[in-house]
């Protein structure tokens, strides 16, 4: 069931209006049967993975928090994290673990005939596995108490809005909104449909009209010519931020129009300088998770190694974030590049912060503007290598940027008009958002700026339209 569809789009109008009808108790129950339905919708037997995940994490981390004994605390939560990582694993990894085997293996000229099993990945795994992994982590450090309702965390895990992509929200944050009355407010709905509205622009319009441009030239075989390769490039950098911040908007104005207030996923990562600040506005929810429960601890490991630890530490963590994200050679790289890019800055901050900072203002803005162009053309050379379908791939791509950079006789302007034409509303807006910082400047600001707006949204749609058909958020494959 797609945010993008009209069947979701009946669902959420009863769910809500039920949701109006109900008390704070049954409330919690009617999102905790949509959830299920919503999820059910992809496929009913990978139902009993949530809920083989929520019981085992409430259970556990009921103990933990009743246990005085650290010995017995400590196995609890070593449970909880291997049977959270054996249904991830199983389902996601096996494959890839296997192949890669016996791939290695015939170097040696060595065959093996592994079981390779064809099963369906099932959608959000990756998402509600950490989300409920993260509440047992948290019971665990004493940063939160464990609740006795099992229906109010299964709801916490599962809330269908948040189920498929995230925003991963933490325990602290979301349990208390769940076990608590909520309060409904005007403002606060018209927020939520100007998210919601927002998101499916984002994605509908922008992203997958951006698509269009995108996967003829990711899934070609070659022969690669630089200046297309560039153009797509360009293009799939805006179609995933469109695609993701578009499902992370509606996900979020889902939830406000019914009283929840979540955390933002996206805070305008295109505008980021350098690494740790683009890491800070991009896919927030999963940083700080990688931080928290990943980086943290290693470096905490190794903070005898010093400036080498976190170095260390920061290379395992994207090389772990680039598994996360799926099972392939690619997204492990990719990780990779993040990891060395955070290391290197790293090390060079110190002589950076020695240079003198111009103090005319238009030198200063200036300067601004090219550290940001040259840093998100270091994100488009991650993003080739995250979206090409191998690693082969991505070296011929990457090498035809350098060393063959023409086309293949097909005329690239009208192609860059179309990158322009589909997103320079997005730009505008944002460069707005950037100067006011405020992500919510369109619905607070007065009637004539919000007419201005939809009008010129209603203009694209009217002058491009949609593509046909509603394609699948890019991140629910993860």
């Amino acid at each position: 069931m797609l945010f993008n569809s009209l069947q979701f789009a009946i669902f959420f109008i009863i769910v809500f209006i039920l949701y109006l009808c109900f008390n704070h108790k049954w409330q919690n129950r009617l999102l905790l049967i949509a959830s299920c339905i919503f999820y059910g919708a992809w496929d009913w037997r990978f139902l009993s993975l949530i809920f083989i995940s929520i019981t085992t994490d409430y259970l556990c981390s009921l103990k933990i928090g009743t246990s005085p004994v650290h010995k017995k605390r400590k196995r609890l939560l070593i449970l909880s994290v291997l049977v959270n990582l054996s249904i991830l694993g199983f389902f996601k990894y096996f494959n890839f673990f296997s192949s890669s085997v016996s791939a290695f293996l015939g170097i040696f000229g060595l065959t093996i005939h592994p079981l390779l099993l064809k099963v369906a990945v099932p959608v959000g795994i990756s998402f509600y596995t950490f989300k409920s992994m993260s509440y047992t982590f948290d019971v665990y450090a004493g940063k939160i108490e464990p609740t006795r309702d099992y229906l109010d965390y299964a709801l916490f895990v599962s809330f269908f809005p948040q189920l498929l992509a995230g925003p991963i929200m933490r325990a602290q944050d979301l349990l208390p909104q769940i076990s608590s009355r909520r309060k409904l407010s005007a403002a606060c709905f018209w927020e939520g449909c100007y998210l919601i509205f927002w998101g499916l622009f984002q994605k509908i319009f922008i992203a997958d009209n951006l698509a269009k441009i995108v996967y003829p030239v990711f899934t070609s075989h070659g022969p690669y010519y630089g200046a297309e390769v560039l153009t797509a490039t360009y293009a799939f950098a805006f179609q995933i931020y469109c695609d993701f911040a578009g499902y992370s908007n509606i996900a979020i104005g889902i939830a406000k129009c019914m009283g929840f207030e979540t955390t933002i996923n996206f805070n305008l990562p295109y505008f980021a300088t350098q690494p740790q600040e683009f890491w800070r506005r991009w896919h927030i929810t999963l940083s700080m998770w990688l931080r928290d429960y990943i980086f943290v601890p290693i470096s905490f490991a190794k903070r005898s190694w010093g400036s080498a630890g976190v170095a260390f530490a920061l290379m395992a963590t994207f090389l772990l974030c680039g598994l996360w994200h799926g099972a392939g050679w690619t997204y492990i790289v990719w990780g990779g590049f993040h990891g060395a890019l955070l290391i290197m800055y790293m090390f060079l901050k110190p002589v950076l912060m020695k240079m003198p900072s111009p103090r005319n203002l238009f030198l200063k803005r200036a300067g601004f503007a090219m550290r940001m162009v040259f840093f998100f053309h270091l994100m488009c050379i991650g993003w080739l290598i995250f979206w090409s379908p191998s690693m082969r791939q991505a070296f011929n791509m990457l090498h035809s940027l350098v060393f063959s950079f023409t086309s293949s006789g097909i005329n690239i302007k009208p192609v860059v008009l179309n990158i322009f034409s589909f997103t320079w509303l997005l730009v505008l807006v944002e460069t707005v958002q950037f100067l006011k910082k405020d992500l919510m400047f369109i619905p607070k600001s007065n009637a004539v700026v919000q007419a201005l707006f939809f009008a010129a949204c209603c203009y694209l749609l009217a002058k491009w339209g949609v593509p046909s058909g509603s394609a699948a958020f890019i991140y629910y494959i993860f």
